[in-house]
């Protein structure tokens, strides 16, 4: 039981601890620390203004989650997030958004459908005007209202946990306009099946939406890809 109220404080955005954790992993995702970088307790403590008790708890965390690894008498490095990684998690998105999109045509709200509808029009328009910041945008957020969709917090956990690991990939994928516009379109598919109420089209159409996410980056070098957002952040 203390291991597991740790865990739950450790990633309470709001406790001490957890901002600690969040901070940490998001710079290890947005690339902020680079892969076999060493984290030192005493330098990050100075950074963020903490002692060294919630940083080397939040490195626990993180090297739980796999994104570092701690060596004992030596000290903690990044791993991050690998090629091999991403391709994992591109297969384990497209069952769970699947099903995500399954459990949204009965649990879906009037409010989270007008936003989701609005989110695609809005998506459309900017396509057509070519503004892919803008589209990369609400592509974020029309993943995020078919997760609170589900009405599942922990499939949403889930599922917002690896939206965040591929992001970096994701933003890279979304600046070229081909696949920008195809993913408003594929989008569009899946708002009108959990719309309809199909369950089966619904889940069909997230999966393929995320196999042809990740068919993109493997026909555009998926390799590339992903080495270029290090080398464009450094």
């Amino acid at each position: 039981m203390a291991n597991y109220d740790v865990k739950n404080e450790v990633t309470d955005k709001y406790s001490l601890r957890g901002r600690v954790y969040h901070k940490i992993r998001d710079n290890i995702l947005n690339g902020v620390y680079k892969e076999n970088e060493e984290l030192k307790e005493v330098a990050i403590g100075e950074e963020l203004g903490v002692s060294r008790t919630p940083v080397r708890e939040a490195f626990r965390q993180l090297e739980l989650e796999g994104l570092i690894q701690i060596i004992p008498n030596k000290g903690a490095y990044v791993t991050g997030i690998t090629v091999k990684d991403v391709q994992d998690i591109y297969m384990m998105r497209s069952k769970l958004e699947g099903l995500a999109a399954r459990w949204a045509t009965t649990n879906i709200t009037e409010a989270q459908m007008e936003e989701m509808e609005e989110n695609i029009y809005l998506s459309e328009f900017h396509a057509s005007k070519g503004h892919l910041e803008q589209i990369a945008t609400l592509d974020n957020r029309f993943h995020e209202i078919l997760y609170e969709a589900c009405n599942s917090k922990m499939l949403e956990h889930q599922l917002r946990d690896f939206h965040e690991y591929v992001l970096r990939v994701r933003k890279r994928t979304l600046s070229q306009f081909k696949r920008s516009s195809e993913s408003t379109k594929e989008h569009r598919e899946i708002m009108e099946a959990i719309k309809a109420g199909d369950a089966d089209r619904a889940e069909e159409a997230a999966n393929r939406h995320i196999v042809n996410a990740y068919d993109n980056m493997v026909k555009n070098g998926l390799k590339e890809a992903y080495e270029g957002t290090k080398k464009g952040e450094e």
